[in-house]
């Protein structure tokens, strides 16, 4: 069995990423800080650091520990702050990862209705590339995750793809370029400058073939997989972008950027994927339940 002491003094360590600063806050010396690391690497049959200079780094070993000493020791908090409290019904966990090309205020509108149960739920959020996500998701590390495209099943992990619902996709530039774009839309977009979604996203394929249909190349000038930072160069006004329509007031109200026009036959889907068929976490059926009745079903 793990000795969790020594995983407590290795957690402290890489945190603070120094021996000498874990010991002063653990009031021990440098010596049984390191001679405890050095036992659980024994029993563990692994290097959890390396030194490179003066300074230590976690090796991948190191940061996959971090990340489950992170919880263990999260998990045994919580314990103890109900046990103190009396508390009759333990906090609910809800571990969401979050597509990085899943624009922030509509994953926040998908996930708000989990926090606002009867019963307490502490949400956590991760946000990352999706093949990463759904690695978490196959070993359990996460409830589900929301995204813009299904599971792929030549992935080989095990889920479901629950459809939330879909909405328009629109092209935003800031002011100067939206008069000069909106003439003549959406032949007045053959020569401009476009921030394209990225290889990973699944609005470019659709967005590519508009393009087409309208018998025009576009003119990219950056592609982007977080949608954020391509949100932050049109509003620097490095190009005209395409969002969800439903975006449109935030978009001119955080980003000044102001609607040219709508790609019509153009629609950007999100689901929620889960490694269960049937829904039965209670922040997951609150999420899929209100998404049927949100204005991403609404705007289709």
């Amino acid at each position: 069995m793990m000795n969790y002491k020594q995983l407590y003094y290795f957690w402290n360590v890489a945190k603070v990423g120094s021996i000498t600063r874990a010991a002063e806050q653990l009031h021990l010396t440098p010596q049984t800080i390191s001679g405890q690391i050095s036992e659980l690497e024994a029993s563990l049959g692994t290097d959890l650091f390396r030194r490179v200079g003066r300074r230590l780094e976690l090796t991948s070993a190191g940061k996959l520990a971090q990340t489950q000493a992170e919880e263990i020791f999260q998990i045994g908090n919580q314990l103890e702050q109900s046990l103190k409290s009396g508390a009759a019904s333990p906090e609910l966990i809800f571990k969401v990862g979050v597509a990085d090309a899943v624009p922030k205020s509509i994953a926040y509108q998908l996930l708000a209705p989990a926090i606002t149960l009867a019963e307490p739920v502490r949400l956590i959020c991760y946000e990352d590339k999706l093949e990463r996500l759904f690695a978490e998701l196959a070993i359990h590390k996460l409830d589900l995750v929301i995204a813009d495209q299904p599971l792929p099943s030549e992935l080989g992990v095990k889920g479901y793809n629950h459809a939330l619902g879909k909405c328009g996709i629109a092209l935003y530039a800031v002011p100067e370029l939206a008069t000069r774009y909106r003439s003549g839309f959406p032949q007045s977009l053959k020569d401009a400058p476009v921030l394209f979604p990225g290889d990973k996203v699944a609005m470019q394929a659709p967005l590519l073939r508009w393009f087409q249909e309208q018998g025009m190349s576009p003119r990219i000038v950056g592609q982007f997989d977080d949608s954020a930072l391509m949100k932050a160069f049109g509003k620097a006004g490095a190009g005209v972008f395409a969002a969800p329509a439903i975006m449109e007031e935030e978009i001119l109200k955080q980003h000044g950027a102001q609607l040219i026009g709508h790609a019509s036959s153009v629609q950007v889907n999100y689901f929620a994927i889960s490694v269960e068929r049937r829904l039965s976490h209670p922040a997951v059926l609150a999420v899929s339940e209100a998404a049927r009745r949100s204005l991403l079903m609404q705007k289709e």
